[in-house]
This record gives C-alpha cells, structure tokens and sequence, in this order.
C-alpha cells in the first residue's frame, strides 16, 4: 500500500538511496525497520510517499514498489444484449447437487466475458438466477469449496470467492498470482484446500477457511501505526494522492490480506491443468511442459514427475483415491496413470487435434473427452473402446455431468446438455455421433468480434459472431442503429466524416462486448461545443470536455448515493454539508477546475446519460485491493473512495481536470486573388481547434466586409474569447441585424473561405482543416453567384 504524506519536520532518515538505474528522481529513504519514504519528481519537495515494505536491503534493493508515473485507468463495458445471457465463450462449469429431496440443481458458468451464472435446472429448462461480477477479465475456472463457497479465477491474475447461493456478491479478492490464473483444483472431502495455478509457472496450495479469516487489522490501521512509530504522536498526517500502479520491471505491492498460501515450486513454464483426490492428499498439474507433475497438497513438496507427452497439457482428473490420473494433451492424446507405480497404463487415441476437456464416470471406469476437433468421446477406459457422442461447431472446452446427462461449454456463448450413454461401445463401431441435437440448451449472445472508432470520437461501428452491424455511442452506452448483416467495411465508408477530434479513449472487444478504456491524462484532450451536442439549455458556444461528462454520467448513481450517505451522517452528527463535494484528501497533483459551479456538479446532459435498462460496468483499480468490475446502478455510495483512481474522484468530486495543452491552431487570412479588399491583418491569427470556419466566415464579415468594429479582438491578431463564442447578430438583405440568426447562413453576400482553391465547409473545424493536410472540404453552395473574399494559408 502506497501513501503520500505532507513530510512531519522532525522526520531524520537513518539511510537514504537514490535509484537512478529503475526510476529517475527516485530517493528512498529508512526509517525503521519495514518503513521507507520515497521521494519523487511528480511529488512536492514537502511531501513523501510511505510505502508498507515487507524487504529493505540495502545493497541489492530488494523493495515492493510501484512505477509512480503511471496511472490506473477507468474503464467501462457496455452490452445491449440480455443480461442473463453470457456473451462470449464458456470457460468453466460446475454442477451444485441439492442437498435436500425435490431442491434444485444448479450449473455454475464462467465465461470469457468476465462474469459467471448460476443456473436454477429442472427436467427441461434452465434459468438464470444470479450473476456473480467483479472479475475484469476472463474466467478461466470454477470450483465449490464446500457446500457454500465457489471459488474462481480469471485472468485478471486474481481468484475471487463467492457465497454461491447469494446474489453475486463477491466476498473475497485473493491475490498471490503474477500473471493469468488458467486453473483451480478442490477436494471434494476437505472443503478447505483449494489449488490454482497460471502462466506464471506458479502454482499456490489455499487453506479457504484461513484465507477468508477476516484481517484483525486494517491497512489504514497499520500505516497509522507506522506513522505513529516514526513521529510519536497519534495525530494522523492529511494525506495527499494515492499512487499504486504495477510496474513493467515486475516490481508489484499486494494489498495485505492475512494469509499465505503454500506454494508449489517446480513448474519453470506455464500450468493449464489441475487435480485433486477427494481428500486433499494429492495433487497433479500439468502445463506446457508437457509432463505431469505429482505433489503433497498438505505441504507443496515435490512427489514424482511423468513423462509421456510431446505437447502441452490442457487436462488432468484424479480418482478418488488419487491413485490413478488421466492426463489430455495438446498431442491428441489421452493417457491413464498409476500413480503408484509411476508408469502409463494405457494410452488413447481418439481425438485428432488438441484435448481440452475430460470427465469421469464416479467408478473412473470411463471417460468422457473433447476438445479442439469438435468432438465429444466416451471411452471405456478397461476395453480402450471409444463412443462418438456428438459433434460441435466449436472447440470443446469445459466437460461437467450432472446425473445421467452431461453438459458441455464451448468457445461459443451457449451451453448444451447431452445425454451420458454409460453403456460399453460396440467394438469396431463406425464414429458416427450417437445424438445430433442437446436434450437442453442454454442460450447466449452473439461476442461482438470487430469494432471501429468513427472519427467523431463517439460513435463506434462493431460487427458479432452473427455478422450483424450495429453503431454504438459510447457517451451513453447505447446502440443508436442496428444495421443488420450488412458489409462492415462499406458501412464504414458510408459513415466516414471529414471531422477531426482528439483520440481521447480506446476500446476493444475481448470480452466480447465493447470496452470503453479512459487513461489521464490523454481522456480529457477531447472538447466539443454544446451546440454541436444539443444540449439543450446551455450556451451554444460552450465548451463540453468528453471524458468529463462521461465520467459524471457513469458514476450518476454512485454521487447521488454517496450524497445520501454523506447527508444521513451530517445529520446524524449534526453537521451541515456544504453544496459541493470535497474529497477526503487534498490532491497535490497540478489541476485545473473546470467552469461551472457546484450547483452544476452534478448535473448531467442528456447525451451523457447512461442507459439504466442495460447498464455498463465499471471496471477499474483503486489504490488498495484488486480490480473490480460492477454495474454502475449497483454502486450504492458505499465504495471507498480508495476503489477508485484519484484523477477520476477528482474530476467528479472536485470538478478538476489536467492542465491541457495548448488547444489553438494559427494561421493567415488573406483576399482572394483578384479582390479588391486589403489585407486584413499582416500578423497570425490563432483561435481554438474547435473552432468552425462559419466563425472565421463571421470575423471577416465583421472586421473588413461589413466594417463593424470589433471590440473583442486582441492587438495581436488572436481571436478573442466574444468572437469564439455564440455570435448575438447576424446581415440580412438591407444590412441590418437580426437577433438569433446565424451569420453563416444569412450574409449577403456570402463569403467563403477557401485554401488551395477548394471552399471549406462552414461546418468544419480548424483542427478537421489542418488534419486535412491543407485540402479542405467542399461545402454546400448556394445557388446565387458567391463572391469569393477570402482565402486562409
């Protein structure tokens, strides 16, 4: 955990270090023991970041840290599909058998659009009954601890727990993990043990009921400590920003959470696959060193090491005695082992591309298997005779059977039952599938696969699985059109605007649906003027930062909920709250508050308004815990501020922004080749990006055309702020004016500005025309003759 703090004066360092070689301008500094400040350029001189180190050595500098010059970022995942239905590949299942006579079964799903499901079944229909989310990436494995708690993993590289009977709330964030979590492994007969592994080459032994001991003391409780310890005093120190952000060096902090598990040191390369006996004695992985692995769950000691494969490992299953394994592998091939004596029994070939999934009938008689070909197989393990099932349109990848029926996931979003034919295959039997359509079918909806952001940097165009095109406004989080199966790329062509506005967010689709991601400062570079959003009720000529209001329109909810919490405790302690919101802690960071009062905080314009039908979630890291995903109608005010990046709080708590760079474009006006009209000024004019030729149009019927004197323009040739902004008058026929008109639409004669010979849209901007590569546009033309004033180059 990382805390910036105002610097107490009698604060003396006992060592000091400068780390030139990782980052410039960093200088650690011990106190005591496990305490150490770090100062650093983006820093005041007066403040220090306190770091919770586990390691201080000196020579070597073996320190937990993190990369201070690189932010969280916030992003947000937008579906309009229904909510009960996964969107993108099932990873995992597990199958929950009710306990007491006529209770209901149910079939967990995780899935690689970041959540899982729990299925309530019956004889002929499955309904969704919860959605567990707070994974950010996909989930990888699934498994019941016991008969309340499931366990998952993702490849967020955390594994999170869940009462699996609850409405999805997460209970616990584990982290231990360097890279994805790929696996999990339970004992069925000890529901405390739990294993997982990843591509990291690591491999982690949990005692559940440990892991979810509540810590006795907090991280806030323990950095008091700490302060207490190097100045004496119980007075707590005002805290400034919160900076805690993992490094490219693999330099990381994790957040303490009162329990280490036992790890299983051995793998050099990366585990795909986990089993368990029932009793937690034994443990099998396997990954893409293409050998199995034999440990002592109880303490993480190596037991033996099999050879046999030639590829990687993607499956593995135990008896129940954790005698016999079988092990499937990227070489097609399925091997049964005995354990005891060290050696392959038997070895089955009955795939012709990749094993991805297996399952065994409870005596381990026979097995079920699929995986890259398409294919489901249930082999007798005794006889060697192989059974054809069923054939997929996609790659098998996750196996669970349920009773006398199986059911079967796949890198699609829908999950099929079969039934489980138990019976020995006919020897010699032609491999023609057994069944050609499920008993049952889960549905999901099409992953979107390609995405494209338009140059209006709001609209985005994606194309799904199912081949239909749909245009998205990602300000709002809503589909504005649904255009069908239709070619992408021409509808591509079809929307493409000669507009120029700053990449000020990205997006993919690796969930399957849209992610929106803001990263500081480069979110805030956008600006638009109201009248070019239609906000209706607000100057024209105002300035809209994006980024701005997209961030107040996502956490809406979160700010009204938090003022309620926030006035029920005023109240409570007899407080009065002020009108604007003040965060906790006094942001040092260089800031600029954006226009607008604290009556206005809050408000949020309509093309900012998020859709609470299918609302987004929010997925981000705050400065302690893990990431985090939610809905954003289910963020209740009671979020710790620390959940969130500092630089999104204070954009919506405080009304901050970065400093911006400079936002003008200069340039010349002159007459037109053959005009009789002098020139206009011998100096560069310079005005906002944002700026439209109709203002330039309108300074030059007010400066020279119309000769109307111009109060608002600076000695300097540069436009002034009056005549960027909403324009009161404008000609019409007899030369008088016209209040509310525009001028661009009402000059007689028109005037139009050209470069390089092609006339400018009134409609375009002055970044669209230096983006443009001095080209221009062509704007439309009125009918009557047009005199032709004024070129800019």
């Amino acid at each position: 955990m990382i805390t910036t703090y105002h610097t107490p004066k009698h604060l003396n360092p006992i060592h000091s270090i400068t780390c030139n070689s990782l980052w410039f301008g960093l200088k650690l500094y011990l106190f005591k023991e496990n305490l150490v400040c770090a100062t650093h350029d983006f820093c005041e001189k007066r403040d220090l970041i306190l770091l919770q180190c586990t390691a201080w050595v000196v020579q070597g500098i073996q320190l937990i840290l993190f990369d201070p010059r690189k932010e969280k970022r916030l992003a947000y995942v937008l579906s309009d599909a229904d909510d009960t239905k996964h969107c993108a590949g099932i990873n995992c299942l597990k199958v929950l058998k009710s306990t007491v006579s006529n209770g209901c079964d149910y079939l967990f799903t995780g899935s690689r659009d970041g959540t899982l499901k729990r299925w309530a079944l019956s004889e002929d229909s499955a309904s969704c009954s919860a959605t567990y989310e707070s994974h950010v990436d996909w989930v990888n494995d699934v498994v019941l601890a016991g008969d309340s708690t499931l366990v998952s993993c993702s490849s967020d590289t955390t594994l999170k727990t869940w009462n699996c009977l609850s409405d999805g709330t997460c209970t616990k964030t584990l982290h231990q993990h360097s890279d994805y979590v790929t696996c999990l492994a339970a004992a069925e007969k000890n529901s405390n043990i739990v294993a997982s592994g990843g591509l990291g080459g690591e491999v982690f032994i949990w005692d559940m009921e440990a892991a979810l001991t509540p810590v006795s003391k907090s991280g806030e409780a323990m950095e008091e400590d700490c302060l207490n310890g190097v100045n004496g005093s119980t007075n707590s120190l005002p805290m400034t920003s919160l900076r805690t952000i993992s490094s490219s060096n693999s330099i990381s902090v994790h957040t303490t959470q009162g329990y280490v598990p036992v790890g299983a040191k051995g793998h050099k390369e990366s585990v795909y696959a986990l089993a368990m006996n029932d009793s937690g004695t034994r443990l099998v992985s396997g990954g893409t060193e293409k050998v199995v692995r034999v440990w002592d769950p109880r303490t993480g000691s190596k037991a033996m090491k099999l050879r046999g494969h030639t590829d990687n490992i993607r499956a593995l299953l135990l008896d129940s005695t954790g005698r016999y394994c079988l092990s499937g592998s990227s070489d097609s091939m399925i091997r049964l082992w005995d354990l005891g004596m060290q050696r392959c029994l038997h070895s089955y070939a009955v795939h012709t591309d990749s094993v991805w999934a297996l399952a065994s009938t409870p005596t381990f008689s026979h097995v079920y298997s699929g995986g890259r070909d398409l294919s489901l197989y249930l082999t007798d393990l005794a006889t060697r005779e192989s059974l054809l099932l069923c054939t997929k349109e996609h790659p098998i990848s996750q196996l669970a059977l349920h009773d006398d029926s199986i059911w079967v996931a796949t890198t699609d979003s829908s999950v099929d039952r079969w039934p489980a034919e138990a019976h020995n295959p006919s020897k010699g039997s032609i491999p023609v599938p057994v069944y050609k359509e499920p008993t049952l079918t889960i549905p999901g909806t099409s992953a979107l696969v390609q995405h494209e952001i338009l140059n209006n940097r709001r609209h985005v165009l994606t194309k799904d699985t199912a081949g239909s095109v749909k245009l998205w406004e990602i300000t709002r989080g809503i589909v504005i059109e649904d255009y069908g199966k239709v070619s992408f790329e021409e509808k591509k062509e079809q929307l493409f605007e000669m507009v120029s506005i700053p990449t000020w967010f990205t997006v993919d689709t690796r969930l399957g649906s849209l992610s929106v991601h803001l990263d500081t400062p480069q979110c805030f570079s956008a600006e638009m003027y109201s009248a070019d959003l239609n906000i209706v009720g607000k100057a024209e000529d105002d300035k809209v930062n994006l980024a701005h209001e997209t961030l107040k329109g996502l956490l809406a909810h979160w700010l009204a909920k938090r003022r309620q919490r926030l006035g029920s405790q005023a109240s409570a302690n007899g407080d009065a709250l002020s009108g604007k919101d003040i965060a906790p802690r006094s942001l040092a960071h260089s800031r600029v508050e954006v226009d607008g009062g604290a009556e206005n905080d809050s408000m949020v314009y309509p093309p900012f308004k998020f859709s609470t039908v299918s609302p987004p979630s929010v997925v981000t890291e705050g400065y302690q815990g893990g990431p985090w995903r939610k809905k954003i109608t289910d963020l209740d005010g009671s979020e710790d501020e620390k959940d969130f990046p500092w630089w999104c709080l204070d954009c919506v708590l405080n009304n901050r922004l970065p400093p911006k760079e400079n936002s003008k474009c200069s340039f010349y006006l002159h007459p037109c080749e053959g005009s009789a009209f002098q020139i206009l000024t011998q100096g560069k004019l310079s005005a906002p990006r944002i700026l439209r030729i109709h203002k330039v149009v309108n300074y030059v019927a007010e400066k020279m055309v119309l000769d109307k004197p111009l109060d608002n323009v600076n000695t300097d040739g540069t436009f002034a702020p009056g005549l960027g902004g909403h324009v009161q008058h404008s000609v019409v026929g007899d030369g008088s004016f016209r209040s509310g008109a525009k001028p661009w639409q009402k000059l007689k004669p028109s005037i139009e500005i050209l470069c390089n010979n092609q006339v400018l849209s009134p409609d375009m901007s002055l970044a669209t025309f230096f983006r443009a590569g001095w080209l221009g546009a062509c704007g439309d033309r009125k009918s009557c003759a047009c005199v032709r004033y004024w070129g800019i180059h």
